[in-house]
C-alpha cells in the first residue's frame, strides 16, 4: 500500500508541535535539510527509507507508524495533557515524556514477544465514597499480589508491572509535577514518576498512579502535582489508595501506641514503611491513632537522605558506575526494562541496533551499559 503523504506529513507536524520543536531544531538533530522537512510535512515529498528511520529515531517511535496510514499513536492523550497543563511542561519535559512513551511501547512489545503476560486485575467501585474506593481497591490488589493484611510491600514497581501497568521513573524538570498517567493506544496503561523527587515520595507517586490506572484510565491522560487541591476527588481517591497500599491499616493498628513515640521512633517506623513522614502522619491521623499535636510533630520530621536506599543503586558499583547508572535511571532505564531488552536481544527478538535504540544509547555504549546493569552482550 502506498504511503499517504498527507497523513505522514500530519504525523510529523503533530509530533514536532507537541515537542515544541522548530523545523530548524529537527533539521539540526537529524541532519535532514530544513526545506526538505517542510516539503515532507506539507505532503509534497516522499521521504526516503533512511529519512523515515532517522525521523522515527528522533521522535522516539516505531518507523512502521510513519509508513502506515493509520493514526495509532498517543497523540490524543498527550494533546489532552498539554491542552490542560501545557505551561507546566517545558520543552525538555515534553521530550522526556516522548522518551517515556517510547519505553512503554518497547516494554509492551518485548513482554508480549517473550511471553510475559500480566496478571488479571480489575476493580469496579460501588457507591460514591471515593476514599472508600481507594481503600477497597488497595485491599483487593494486595490480595491478588499475595500480601498478608499486615505485610508491607517492598518493590512496588515490580508489583504494578505484574498487573499490566508500564511504570517508569524519569526525571522531569518541573519539580511540581509528581507523576502522570497516559493510556497508550498500543501499550495500554502507562505511568511516569518524576525521578527528581525524593525516593520515598517516588514510591507514593507510583502507588498514586496505580490508582489512576485502576479508576481513571478512560480519561486518557492525567497529571498530578505536589500539593494538589484537597477538593479533587480523583486525587483524593488516588492518595487514599496509595496510603492503604503502602501502609496497610492492619499494619498501622499493630504498631505500639504512636502517642508515646519519640521523634526517633516516628522516623524509624516511617523508614520501615519507606514513606515520607508527611504521608505517614496523614495515614496515622486517618486511622485515628494520633491527635493533632502528634500529627503536626510527625509530619515535620524528615527521614535522613542517607538512610534511604535506592535498590537500583547497589553498593557493589564503584563511584563512577554509580554516577553513570544514576543518570541512566533518570532517563527511565530501570533494571527490569534493561534486563528485558537484553533478554529480547539474546532471544533474537530484536537486533543489536534495535537494542541500542531501546536503551537510548549508541552501539559503542552498549558494552558499558551492559556492565553497569550486570548484563552480558552476547551474539545470537
Amino acid at each position: 500500500m502506498a504511503i499517504d503523504l498527507q497523513i505522514l506529513g500530519s504525523k510529523l507536524s503533530k509530533y514536532r508541535g507537541q515537542l515544541k520543536e522548530s523545523i530548524a531544531d529537527v533539521a539540526s538533530s537529524t541532519g535532514i535539510d530544513a526545506a526538505r522537512l517542510i516539503s515532507i510535512e506539507a505532503g509534497q515529498s516522499e521521504p526516503t527509507g533512511d529519512e523515515v528511520l532517522i525521523l522515527a529515531d528522533h521522535f522516539r517511535c516505531d518507523f512502521k507508524f510513519f509508513i502506515s496510514n493509520e493514526q495509532v499513536a498517543p497523540f490524543e492523550q498527550t494533546e489532552t495533557l498539554y491542552r490542560a497543563h501545557g505551561e507546566d511542561f517545558t520543552k525538555e519535559d515534553r521530550r522526556a515524556i516522548q522518551d517515556f512513551l517510547y519505553l512503554c511501547e518497547t516494554e509492551d512489545f518485548l513482554m508480549r514477544e517473550l511471553g510475559c503476560p500480566p496478571k488479571d486485575f480489575s476493580f469496579v467501585p460501588t457507591g460514591d465514597y471515593y476514599k472508600g474506593h481507594g481503600e477497597a481497591a488497595a485491599a483487593r490488589l494486595r490480595g491478588v499480589l499475595g500480601h498478608e493484611d499486615h505485610a508491607v510491600p517492598r518493590d512496588v514497581y515490580a508489583e504494578f508491572r505484574s498487573v499490566g501497568v508500564h511504570i517508569f521513573r524519569r526525571k522531569l524538570g518541573n519539580s511540581n509535577i509528581s507523576d502522570l498517567f497516559i493510556m497508550h493506544p498500543i501499550a495500554g496503561k502507562c505511568a511516569l514518576v518524576n525521578h527528581s523527587e525524593d525516593i520515598y515520595r517516588q514510591r507514593f507517586s507510583a502507588a498514586h498512579e496505580m490508582a489512576h490506572a485502576i479508576f481513571d484510565s478512560a480519561q486518557g491522560a492525567s497529571v498530578s502535582f505536589e500539593g494538589t487541591s484537597a477538593g479533587d476527588l480523583l486525587e483524593l481517591r488516588a492518595n487514599r489508595f496509595a496510603s492503604c497500599f503502602l501502609m496497610p491499616p492492619a499494619f498501622l493498628s499493630k504498631l505500639p501506641s504512636p502517642s508515646q513515640w519519640t521523634d526517633a521512633d516516628s522516623l524509624r517506623w516511617a523508614n520501615e514503611l519507606r514513606v515520607s513522614c508527611i504521608a505517614f502522619a496523614i495515614a496515622l491521623k486517618e486511622a485515628k491513632l494520633i491527635d493533632k499535636t502528634a500529627y503536626d510533630r510527625i509530619r515535620h520530621l524528615r527521614v535522613p537522605h542517607e538512610a534511604k536506599i535506592d535498590p537500583e543503586l547497589p553498593e557493589s558499583l564503584n563511584a563512577t558506575q554509580r554516577q553513570r547508572k544514576a543518570h541512566l535511571l533518570e532517563l527511565g532505564l530501570s533494571d527490569f526494562y534493561v534486563s528485558l531488552c537484553f533478554e529480547g536481544y539474546s532471544a533474537g527478538v530484536i537486533s543489536m541496533g534495535r537494542l541500542a535504540e531501546a536503551l537510548l544509547c549508541s552501539h559503542g555504549e552498549l558494552a558499558e551499559l551492559a556492565s553497569i546493569y550486570g548484563q552480558k552482550l552476547h551474539g545470537h
